[in-house]
């Protein structure tokens, strides 16, 4: 096929035909392709993929490095929340157990204070009992005493009233016959 225009009534009309302008021999492609091949060539020249590949090797060895950081991280935090739930575990028994000994000692200390208040009440009643005791021993001495004091004066008016001097006399001569 030739290189034909088209017009807008269907006739075609000849192409002009252009020739792409050359420097040594080579079009643009050819000068676009061959800098490349130069920058490669100076790439290759100056090291730059193994300094790349030094680059990117560094890389990964750091990012490697904070990977396992990361992970030796992860695994002391785990360690860390393992102890620190035992340890909470631990708190959660010794604190029931305080609240056992707590409980145990309160209803020991309600007992003793029961106890104790039972023995209050009996020693106070004994006390009562021997203070009435006594007021009752001091009552009854009181009324011996007060009997013997009318039986004494009594028995000094019944005597007085019935012995006269004679026989006092006579009494006392008995009495000092009996001492002889």
């Amino acid at each position: 096929m030739a290189d034909v225009a088209h017009t807008t009534a269907g006739t075609e009309v000849p192409a002009e035909h252009h020739e792409e302008p050359t420097a040594f021999g080579l079009n643009a492609g050819g000068w676009v392709a061959l800098a490349m091949i130069v920058v490669f060539a100076i790439m290759i020249w100056k090291r730059v993929p193994g300094a790349v590949a030094k680059t990117l090797d560094d890389q990964i060895a750091a990012i490697r490095k904070r990977l396992d950081e990361a992970s030796s991280l992860r695994a002391e935090a785990e360690q860390l929340k393992k102890e620190y739930q035992k340890k909470a575990k631990a708190a959660d028994k010794e604190a029931a157990s305080m609240i056992d000994r707590a409980k145990h000692e309160a209803e020991a200390i309600v007992a003793k204070a029961n106890a104790d208040a039972e023995a209050l009440v009996e020693r106070r009643a004994k006390m009562a009992e021997e203070k009435i005791a006594a007021e009752e021993r001091n009552a009854i001495k009181e009324l011996r005493a007060a009997a013997a004091t009318a039986a004494s004066k009594a028995a000094e008016k019944l005597i007085a009233d019935r012995h006269d001097a004679k026989a006092d006399a006579k009494l006392i001569d008995q009495a000092i016959s009996s001492l002889k």
